[in-house]
């Protein structure tokens, strides 16, 4: 009896080891799946990568330095002439840099 119950036990534990196994190896399948669709859904969204966006807001932030530094040099330099300042027209009238493209 003792030897029937040993091998009883010893086919579930193998039984729930295979169980195991199995959903291991179901578990990582899933994963690999979900990950791959996950990827194609991001691609398809087109977004950017947080890298390329900072590296554009960064570039935008020095564009924005040099435009200021170079309307102070332009308004100094009307100011040696003797020019009046060129005003610059409304965002959105004709003429004005929001309305050309």
């Amino acid at each position: 009896m003792v030897q029937t119950t040993n091998r009883f036990f010893d086919d579930v534990a193998r039984l729930m080891n295979d169980a195991a196994g199995a959903a291991q190896g179901m578990r990582r399948e899933v994963e690999t799946v979900l990950r791959s669709q996950a990827e194609r859904v991001m691609r398809e969204l087109d977004l950017v990568r947080r890298e390329d966006f900072e590296a554009v807001k960064e570039m935008a932030r020095i564009a924005r330095e040099d435009n200021e530094a170079l309307k102070a040099r332009v308004a100094a330099l009307e100011a040696a002439v003797g020019i009046a300042p060129a005003q610059t027209p409304p965002a959105g009238a004709p003429g004005s840099a929001s309305t050309a493209a």
